[in-house]
């Protein structure tokens, strides 16, 4: 069962939204649970086998944080940035409600604070010292890189695990080992398309290619790559870089298969790139092209994409054809009358992953998360321990644009 506890201010002035958020919340409250002090953690400790946890949650606490911006968004006037951020919340929201709710089938019961953040440094401050935050077991949330670096201090002086959902920022930006970051960094992008390539491709026939203008929004994932295939396991292939793909092909060596790795998701350089390795694609040239993991997000030419075998990288998928798929999704619609968008499957993976975990593990869950590997509806967890950064999610897809569709390689 799952107790939802709903500390947001109401939007005056809009009826229809103030309806609209008003049923998500009557429509997911279910019988009280038992209020319950909160257990001490041992988050530092790491078992040297894992072992069946003595120490069980008669029910487990969660505090969800989220930008509903309730007290400024306005259906008619607000910005189009504004009313994507609060329906953003509102379908991840819904999401992990449900996600909950499932792992609550377990027998444990769950005590869910459901929090708005505003997206504001402030109303975070609010909610910490009011103590609205007190006697959780973990926080999911904030859902922004800002939100998460502020709630550092409070959740390493409290021993409170945080979840970061949906920020893609490095770790390192936070150094904060309670912190659980869902999302993969850039780093773990370029690692996986590295060692794809450093175990499909022959090195002897291979020259592997790297496209980077040098700006920092490129140099993000170039400086991974780079130092893979210089320095790392990738320095047995030949390795090549250019700014642009006019300038490797000058340098073209007969005979060779080459493995183009762009590093760039500006729209304007990655159309002209794709043309021309097409038209070079086309003059008979092999090329295996590795894209931006945001080409994922962008629309380019399929048939081109196809033509030179793309693949990209990317924290998350949706199989439609999966039985498990179409059940959450014919779920979603009884419930809340609207087609599940990519945050409420994020959100229903966070839900159910750690609802379960919380379950099964007890007070202890924490030190579990490495071994409790989770295959989802759209995103996959293997979690790996830093103990200055805390838990890394290492799982992601590398996609390959076949048959007009992107589908997983591995």
């Amino acid at each position: 069962m799952t107790l939802v506890q709903n500390h947001q201010q109401q939007l005056s002035g809009n009826k229809f939204w103030c309806i609209i958020f008003m049923s998500c919340f009557l429509m997911a409250c279910s019988p009280k649970v038992t209020t319950r002090k909160t257990p001490q953690k041992d988050a530092g400790a790491q078992p040297a086998a894992v072992v069946k946890t003595e120490k069980k949650f008669t029910d487990a606490s969660i505090a969800l944080l989220i930008p509903f911006n309730l007290n400024t968004t306005n259906i008619q006037s607000g910005t189009k940035a504004e009313m994507e951020k609060s329906v953003m919340a509102i379908d991840f929201y819904q999401g992990f409600k449900m996600g909950v709710d499932s792992a609550a089938a377990s027998g444990l019961n769950f005590r869910l604070k459901v929090l708005d953040t505003r997206d504001n440094t402030e109303q975070l401050n609010s909610l910490m010292k009011s103590g609205q935050l007190s006697g959780s077991d973990l926080i999911v949330g904030p859902v922004f890189p800002d939100g998460v670096k502020q709630i550092t201090n409070y959740s390493v002086s409290n021993g409170i695990p945080v979840v970061s959902p949906l920020a893609a920022t490095h770790p390192d930006e936070f150094l904060n080992p309670n912190l659980i970051s869902v999302v993969n960094n850039i780093d773990l992008h370029a690692e996986k398309m590295s060692g794809f390539i450093a175990k499909t491709f022959d090195p002897a026939k291979t020259v592997v290619v790297l496209i980077s203008t040098r700006k920092s929004a490129d140099e993000a994932l170039a400086i991974p790559i780079r130092a893979y295939f210089t320095k790392d396991k990738g320095a047995k292939f030949t390795f090549q870089e250019y700014s642009s793909v006019y300038a490797m092909e000058t340098a073209r060596v007969p005979g060779k298969r080459y493995v183009v790795l762009v590093a760039s998701s500006e729209r304007q350089f990655v159309v002209a790139t794709i043309d021309k390795l097409s038209k070079m694609r086309n003059a008979g040239m092999q090329i295996d092209l590795f894209g931006h993991p945001n080409w994922s997000k962008q629309n380019y030419n399929t048939d081109k994409l196809q033509l030179l075998s793309t693949r990209i990288t990317t924290s998350y998928w949706v199989d439609y054809k999966s039985h498990a798929v179409n059940s959450f999704v014919k779920k979603y619609r009884s419930l809340y009358h609207f087609e599940p968008g990519e945050y409420a499957f994020k959100g229903f993976d966070s839900g159910l992953y750690f609802g379960k975990l919380l379950a099964a593990r007890g007070a202890n869950y924490l030190q579990y998360l490495p071994v409790e590997k989770y295959k989802g509806l759209q995103n996959s967890y293997v979690f790996k321990k830093d103990e200055q950064l805390g838990y890394i999610n290492t799982s992601l897809f590398l996609l390959e644009y076949k048959n007009y569709a992107l589908n997983p390689v591995e």
